[in-house]
């Protein structure tokens, strides 16, 4: 179980305004997400599941700015890749929470 955080960023498109690609990747993540949880935040979207599923699926957001106009497109990745024990979105914050 690994939880990723990605961002997709075009460039080349015209204008400063990202809320249009932003709103197809996470489309494409809603619909082909499968057992892959997924939470959206304002700086890009978090995953949370299989590691090679995430990696498929960011492969295929990737691709939403080209199909929509975009000459250039940047994606980050981010990978939390646990293996000692199960870890998960919700319990990072709940961990983070109970030391405040």
């Amino acid at each position: 179980m690994a939880i990723v955080e990605f961002t997709v960023a075009p460039f080349g498109t015209g204008t400063p305004s990202l809320s249009k690609y932003v709103a197809g990747v996470q489309k494409v993540v809603e619909e082909q997400a499968g057992e892959i949880k997924y939470m959206l935040t304002p700086m890009g979207t978090i995953l949370e599941g299989d590691l090679d599923e995430i990696l498929a699926l960011i492969r295929r957001a990737h691709e939403v700015p080209f199909t929509a106009g975009a000459l250039r497109v940047s994606t980050q990745i981010k990978i939390d890749d646990r293996r000692d024990k199960q870890a998960t979105m919700e319990g990072k914050i709940k961990s983070v929470r109970e030391k405040m």
